[in-house]
């Protein structure tokens, strides 16, 4: 996997230290983005619980998209660092 990504922001440099202060991400588990942090800052809560279709190398099908949405019943804490995690449901 991605081993020295963990705790990275998906689609932010490499060399970029992580969240900004105050930022409020979710942690990404499973499939070929495990580890990374996905920003959520300002999000509603309608656009948490749809979750997302993240650009990825990385998958299945390069260039194409990871589904991950959040556990049904897991709740998503408001405020800054990792507020909740989504869960690798496939590629489509």
């Amino acid at each position: 996997m991605l081993g020295g990504l963990r705790g990275q922001v998906y689609g932010h440099d490499h060399d970029d230290p992580g969240p900004g202060p105050g930022r409020t991400c979710a942690e990404l588990v499973g499939g070929p983005l495990d580890g990374l942090l996905l920003d959520i800052h300002g999000w509603r809560a309608e656009e948490v619980d749809d979750g997302v279709a993240l650009i990825t190398e990385l998958g299945r099908w390069p260039g194409g998209r990871a589904l991950y949405d959040p556990h049904p019943g897991e709740a998503c804490k408001t405020g800054p660092g990792v507020a909740c995690r989504f869960y690798y449901t496939g590629d489509p």
